[in-house]
């Protein structure tokens, strides 16, 4: 019996799902960007199965605390599923740059991780984020497209680093990355 792969959409957090707000640990200070429920809900229903990959390197700089990232993620999963959006997990790497990190983007082994526990065809799932490390992470697993978001740290990217984005899809929005994979993506 061959069991069928799932596609999957990995998101970043900070900018791309959520405002950018510089070492974020308050849950109040949560705030939806506008059309990412609408972006998500419409990657549930086209059959993609969610997660988030976020680097929190405020923990290992001593920002924060991993339960601070928690009741946060909490935070955004309690706003997500009253509007019917679920992620089936939420990988945090906590460690500043400079320290040792199995998970820290640019590293795939988050996307590998879910692969292996979730029977996930990497091959034909897609990353969005809004720094070039969220792409490099996408690439670096072999996703079939990395999307950068212009919202967040994004339309900065775009500018600072347009030779490096040959591969990648440039949007304005998760909104609009969402209707990319769902209409042209999946072609």
């Amino acid at each position: 019996m061959v069991q069928e792969m799932n596609a999957a959409v990995f998101l970043d957090r900070d900018g791309t799902i959520i405002k950018e707000k510089a070492y974020l640990r308050d849950p109040a200070q949560v705030e939806l960007l506008p059309g990412a429920l609408a972006g998500l809900k419409r990657l549930g229903e086209g059959g993609f199965k969610l997660f988030i990959v976020s680097n929190q390197s405020g923990v290992g700089r001593g920002y924060f605390t991993l339960a601070d990232v928690e009741q946060v993620n909490a935070r955004i999963s309690r706003e997500l599923d009253r509007g019917g959006v679920r992620f089936e997990r939420v990988y945090v790497a906590p460690e500043a740059p400079d320290q040792h990190s199995r998970g820290r983007k640019p590293s795939p082994q988050f996307l590998f991780d879910a692969r292996d526990e979730f029977g996930l065809d990497l091959a034909g799932s897609y990353l969005i984020g809004d720094k070039l490390i969220d792409l490099e992470c996408g690439w670096n697993a072999g996703v079939k497209k990395s999307i950068l978001v212009r919202t967040g740290y994004g339309a900065d990217v775009e500018r600072a680093s347009a030779g490096k984005l040959a591969r990648a899809v440039i949007v304005e929005d998760l909104a609009a990355a969402a209707e990319w994979i769902v209409n042209a993506g999946r072609r």
